[in-house]
């Protein structure tokens, strides 16, 4: 029985000395003492907070919005606002459950504003940039954008930047501040319709009313060409060595791979002018060279 009692002592010391040194102020900031246990109670709030966030803001863009749009676009961009909000929110709650004075944090605010004005101001302008790309969307999930040298499909905007997929499937992490400064092309802003115009030759002798007829037709056997709008045939100018049209198609599959809607096409309008004999010029110059001779009287 002593011994047992003994035991029971001992073990009541180390938790005393396990409880005494979390509770060991580390620092304070203003009138809050900072100790061990409340670093670690932080840390796991903060892990906590961060999981059920982005759970919660799943739930809502996949489950709860689907029910009221069918724009993906719109779903991601509410679900993510909802969770800065929660972010925002549960911060501030937990510091206050730690005991910290949150007047206590102005002091810490001051240094972050230094911070952000020396180098944390392209972090800063990126996340802003986010929120109005979340709020007003210039682009949005899914659209065929083209930023300086970047093209290709949007496949994520975060708080700080934006994945950029290229046809390379290459994925490409463009700062958010780039969409807000620079000129950015959105082909599918609307939809994703798109209209190409691809270049048609053909040599002087053929008739043009029967070339554009041949040409719809090959428009019209192409399944990615759409019927509506309607493709159509434009006869552009009578160039050097041969008559130039343009084919001008719409297209929603193709969107960002034009350069294979063009090369189906081509191999199309080659066999059908070959099977209907249209000739397809090549360049060419006629020279004319002219000679005279003088003639000098000697007398």
């Amino acid at each position: 029985m002593d011994e047992l009692k003994i035991l029971l002592n001992d073990l009541w010391e180390v938790l005393k000395d396990i409880a005494y040194f979390f509770s060991v102020k580390l620092f304070s900031i203003g009138n809050s003492e900072i100790t061990l246990i409340t670093i670690v109670y932080l840390l796991i709030s903060v892990i906590l907070l961060n999981f059920f966030s982005n759970r919660l803001s799943k739930f809502i863009g996949n489950t709860v919005l689907k029910k009221y749009t069918t724009i993906p676009s719109t779903a991601q961009s509410v679900s993510t606002i909802i969770r800065y909000v929660f972010l925002i929110v549960g911060m501030m709650v937990i510091v206050q459950t730690a005991g910290i004075d949150l007047s206590a944090l102005s002091i810490l605010a001051g240094a972050l504003g230094v911070g952000i004005g020396f180098g944390l101001q392209n972090i800063t302008n990126n996340f802003i940039s986010g929120i109005i790309i979340l709020f007003e969307q210039p682009i949005k999930l899914g659209d065929r954008i083209e930023v300086g040298d970047i093209k290709g499909d949007v496949l994520k905007i975060s708080a700080r930047a934006t994945t950029v997929v290229t046809n390379d499937n290459i994925s490409v992490i463009v700062p958010n501040s780039e969409f807000i400064s620079s000129t950015v092309i959105n082909w599918s802003h609307n939809d994703r319709n798109v209209s190409f115009r691809f270049p048609v030759g053909v040599a002087y002798k053929e008739d043009p009313k029967r070339i554009k007829a041949l040409l719809l037709e090959v428009a019209a056997e192409n399944p990615g060409v759409l019927d509506s709008p309607a493709p159509d045939v434009l006869f552009d100018e009578f160039g050097d060595s041969s008559l130039n049209f343009f084919l001008r198609v719409w297209t929603s599959d193709f969107t960002s791979r034009p350069n294979i809607l063009k090369s189906q096409l081509y191999y199309s309008i080659f066999e059908k002018f070959k099977t209907n004999n249209i000739e397809i010029p090549f360049p060419q110059q006629d020279l004319h060279l002219k000679s005279g001779f003088t003639l000098t009287n000697k007398s």
